[in-house]
């Protein structure tokens, strides 16, 4: 199309003959599914037969763990090679951005540089600011609270707490 537009007509058109034919797709899809999941189990699963013996028990449940084994052994494998597949891709990724030349990040030096250094280089010469940060610490005073109490005969003092009457001076002594 040159210069002219789709009207919307048409475009409503198109896009209901684009899902109506994703819908077809889809249905198809979910059908082949199904047929391919009857069709694997029908290969690997036989159908079950149930022995009448013990010992017949025995051989079926040492088969059919034998074949969970196997199939957690291939489950494992196909888990890590898709593992190793999307790790390989994501390097693949990096390398064509890298080779795009957009990302590309310089190497870098270490360098060893002081606080006033490092303020200097953000702010610039004209700005001279001295990074004392033991003057920028509040000072702070510690007070020293010396309580004496007291400190009398323990005796008298249990003996006074004594019986009712100490009990009622206690919470007398309290209020």
């Amino acid at each position: 199309m040159s210069d002219k537009k789709m009207t919307s007509s048409r475009r409503h058109h198109l896009k209901s003959l684009v899902l109506s034919i994703a819908k077809g797709i889809m249905e198809k899809e979910v059908i082949q599914v199904k047929v391919d999941k009857e069709k694997y189990l029908s290969e690997n699963c036989p159908p079950l037969s149930m022995p009448g013996s013990t010992q017949e028990l025995q051989e079926l449940c040492k088969k059919l763990h034998q074949q969970i084994d196997n199939a957690d052994e291939e489950r494992y494998d196909l888990e890590s090679k898709v593992g190793k597949a999307s790790k390989e891709i994501e390097d693949l990724k990096i390398k064509v951005v890298d080779l795009q030349g957009k990302f590309k990040k310089p190497a870098l030096k270490k360098v060893r540089l002081s606080a006033d250094q490092m303020l200097q280089a953000l702010l610039g010469s004209k700005h001279k600011v001295s990074l004392d940060l033991r003057s920028n610490l509040k000072q702070v005073k510690k007070e020293v609270k010396e309580e004496t109490a007291d400190v009398g005969d323990w005796r008298k003092n249990v003996e006074d707490k004594a019986g009712m009457d100490g009990r009622k001076k206690m919470f007398e002594g309290e209020a």
